[in-house]
């Protein structure tokens, strides 16, 4: 029997998956924790790409695959089915800390069956602004945590305006930046035998739907694929999440399939993403990914709509409403800037950060009853 604290990790998509890996590794390289990964959500759909096969080959050891959803589940039915099956496993095996990212409903799941089981909850990038009913999820997230790793000063801030004490936040910067910088990315000939990729010059394409904008998706979507089609510039098409909304995206995607310039994937790999990335010409679409990965590479990114809206502010990112010609005319933009490369969250060493705060006996000693405090 292990005796060191045991730490779960909660993973639902290929997106937290690849933020987390760099903590989870570090975490399991000492012996004085015991780690466990708790795999649902996309990980388990094989439309998706059946990514949890990624968390199997990364070499974690204690894996338990929970399927929390069907394709005609609403994000409601998904987070009741999530809560149901992470509080079975939880009492299961009485964790001592449960790490969760992000904003998605398996996050709030996960902070809803810590908070309530009186079990300490970490949240990685907590603080943070993104649009659309995901920043609402992440800052309910937040206040059910009572831990958290931020990306920067700014989210940190946040934090403190929403009545987390200072003693329970820690700036580690974004753990994806660890990957960036990791020592051996793979190659993009890597990355072209993988995904039998024949391009020289891509674009990427990474567009998720809105959930409050869903009256308006098909005609966005509809606009998107005549302006790619349109533009005779060649793309690595990336499947999108699977919010309400997504069949949509797919049904007009099918279009992409009459055209060699297009080359259609349910996902990639985050550190072959990674190396996608710094090998494009620019990104199109509405994911986090143009306006966080994106700026560290000097990639620019045509950032269509309100899904990021607010999320940071760089010159590498054009903002462009979904309209005939204006993105066209924004990828023509996007295709003359000069590329600088810029760091926002962190240097790199997120995993050693983490490492250290879970290392420090008084982490464990913090109270798991929260208190409002309030801003003097």
């Amino acid at each position: 029997m292990h005796s060191g604290k045991r730490i779960v990790f909660l993973t639902g998509t290929r997106a937290d998956f690849g933020k987390l890996k760099p903590l989870m590794q570090k975490i399991q390289d000492d012996p004085s924790f015991d780690l466990h990964v708790f795999v649902t959500g996309m990980h388990l759909l094989s439309k998706y790409g059946y990514t949890c096969e990624e968390v199997e080959k990364a070499g974690f050891r204690r894996i338990h695959k929970y399927i929390n959803q069907n394709s005609s589940d609403r994000m409601d039915h998904i987070l009741a089915k999530t809560v149901s099956g992470l509080s079975d496993y939880v009492t299961e095996i009485r964790p001592d800390l449960l790490v969760i990212h992000g904003d998605r409903v398996e996050a709030l799941a996960g902070a809803a069956v810590g908070a309530l089981n009186n079990i300490r909850v970490g949240h990685v990038e907590g603080g943070e602004v993104s649009g659309t009913i995901d920043e609402s999820i992440r800052h309910a997230v937040s206040k059910l945590s009572h831990l958290h790793f931020v990306a920067n000063e700014s989210a940190r801030q946040r934090l403190s305006q929403l009545g987390e004490p200072d003693s329970s936040i820690y700036v580690i910067g974004s753990p994806d930046i660890d990957v960036i910088n990791s020592s051996a990315p793979p190659t993009m000939d890597e990355v072209r035998r993988r995904y039998e990729m024949t391009f020289d010059n891509y674009g990427i394409l990474l567009f998720h739907p809105v959930t409050s904008e869903t009256g308006d998706l098909r005609r966005q979507v509809r606009v998107l694929v005549d302006e790619l089609i349109k533009s005779d510039l060649k793309y690595v098409v990336i499947f999108p999440n699977n919010d309400h909304g997504t069949e949509i995206i797919f049904e007009e995607y099918e279009r992409f399939k009459q055209h060699a310039n297009f080359r259609i994937y349910p996902s990639i790999r985050f550190e072959h993403f990674l190396t996608l990335m710094r090998n494009a010409d620019f990104i199109v679409g509405n994911s986090s990914a143009g306006v966080r990965e994106a700026p560290h590479f000097g990639l620019p990114a045509v950032n269509l709509g309100s899904r990021q809206k607010n999320r940071v502010h760089h010159d590498s990112v054009i903002n462009c409403d979904t309209q005939p010609g204006l993105v066209c005319e924004a990828i023509r933009r996007a295709l003359t800037l000069k590329r600088e490369s810029t760091s926002l969250f962190g240097d790199g060493n997120s995993a050693e950060m983490f490492h250290a705060v879970l290392r420090d006996a008084a982490f464990w000693q913090r109270p798991t009853q929260k208190f409002f405090v309030d801003i003097p």
